[in-house]
């Protein structure tokens, strides 16, 4: 005969232990750990009995229009709208402008839709301050500052709206679960459930999220494996902008990116960020422009780079926004093979307007940057460089060019920095280099 076994867990943080303890060592709640049986597996699976199996062909194809909300930004980084009986979280730093942002969309999307919006952490008279604010008209929002997740799931089934928006999952509760909101044990359930709510009524579930230190959502990690997509709101202090970056998205592109801009009357779409970019750039040594694809997207973005005579015994080097390692190869190729002692100054490298650069293309943008710090040279006005140097001191021409090249010619770059064998088609004029030899050129050495 099969034995029950137990086991102790924390219900606040679900660390296990192997026997009761008054303090949990993990998260440091007192009596929190209880004791849970768990059943033999073979009981469990004889009691379930089978489910039907279908082929392929068999499967009816789910169907239903995306909600198309009119927020231009929100609606191309979700991939066209939003999903029926989809399962998102939109989740940023305290202030962002999430709520912000999710009540415009409510807004405007119940002139066709049925929305409800549940809000636990403020309360209805709060909600409607803000609203009268940044709305122009009313809507017919539903409205709710509901808390306890069993009336929220039973108020949805009885009004069955196409869209439901709670805010935010961290002060949802059931309360069956005797923890507090916002605990391990709660996230997990209320995510379940309201996974379950999406999936089975086709009603497409937005909830909100609070965020770590270090920049994660708070709470496990089946949170973000349950959902279908995650998007996080960034802020950028220099124009007040906010970034929506998505960074999971069953339904549309990963790594997808819009803009809006924070004002007295909400969240203002900004989809021309590459114009502001650009007139932002100055006429200066140490900084060069370059074309970086967030996305689908290609962006205009500055990089910095600083270069200063060490008094150092070891020269500094503070790389922000861009990989270290990867800036750090380039320093030493620029130093091999165009003999400037780069080995002796510190090295200040930034990408402007908290972007962060990965792919290839912007190796010339940084090589460009480092040696106009270094000649105290400025490159030539409103130039766009574009190419990969590997560790020869070649410089390759990168793929799908024409994406960068009509990015920039849109919003008024006038020249092009490219590598010799690179194809264009672009009505900019255009320097070519075969090697990092020909960039000295751009620069009068005296």
């Amino acid at each position: 005969m099969s034995k029950n076994n137990s086991s102790f867990v924390c219900t606040s943080c679900d660390y296990k232990a192997f026997k009761w303890q008054g303090c949990c060592p993990d998260c440091q709640e007192w009596n929190s750990i209880v004791e849970r049986t768990i059943s033999p597996a073979s009981k469990a699976v004889s009691k379930a009995g089978t489910t039907p199996l279908k082929k392929l062909q068999e499967i009816p194809l789910q169907t239903g229009n995306r909600m198309i909300s009119g927020v231009g930004e929100w609606d191309r980084v979700l991939g066209s709208g939003i999903m029926p009986g989809s399962f998102l979280i939109l989740t940023g730093d305290p202030g962002i402008g999430k709520s912000t942002l999710l009540l415009q969309i409510a807004h405007n999307l119940a002139s066709k839709q049925s929305v409800i919006y549940f809000s636990s952490e403020e309360s209805l008279g709060q909600v409607k301050q803000r609203a009268e604010r940044l709305l122009k008209k009313d809507q017919p929002v539903l409205f709710s500052d509901e808390g306890n997740l069993e009336k929220i799931i039973a108020t949805t089934l009885e009004e069955k709206p196409n869209l439901i928006i709670i805010d935010s999952i961290q002060n949802c509760f059931f309360s069956q679960i005797q923890v507090t909101p916002g605990s391990v044990g709660q996230l997990r359930e209320s995510a379940f459930r309201l996974m379950r709510l999406a999936k089975e009524n086709n009603i497409a579930v937005i909830v909100t999220g609070h965020i770590t230190k270090e920049g994660n959502i708070a709470g496990p990690k089946t949170l973000e494996h349950m959902v279908d997509g995650v998007f996080y709101l960034q802020g950028e202090d220099r124009w007040q902008t906010r970034i929506l970056r998505s960074v999971k998205n069953r339904f549309g592109p990963v790594n997808e990116i819009g803009f809006f801009d924070m004002g007295p009357n909400g969240l203002t779409q900004v989809p021309n960020i590459s114009e502001i970019l650009l007139q932002e750039t100055t006429d200066t040594p140490g900084l060069s422009l370059i074309s970086s694809l967030e996305g689908t997207r290609p962006l205009l973005i500055e990089v910095q780079a600083l270069t200063v005579q060490s008094k150092f015994n070891m020269p500094q080097r503070i790389i922000t926004g861009a990989d270290h390692k990867h800036v750090m190869i380039i320093v030493g190729v620029l130093e091999k093979y165009l003999q400037v002692k780069l080995s002796a100054h510190d090295i200040f490298f930034k990408v402007s307007s908290g972007f962060k650069i990965k792919d290839s293309s912007s190796d010339l943008g940084i090589a460009l940057a480092l040696l106009s710090s270094y000649f105290q040279q400025p490159l030539p006005e409103k130039s766009i460089a574009l190419g990969e140097v590997n560790l020869t001191g070649q410089i390759k021409p990168i793929n799908h060019i024409s994406i960068h090249t009509d990015e920039a010619a849109k919003f008024g770059a006038q020249h092009l920095l490219v590598a010799q064998r690179q194809k264009l088609d672009s009505p900019l004029s255009s320097t070519k280099f075969s090697n990092v030899y020909e960039l000295l050129k751009l620069f009068d050495k005296k």
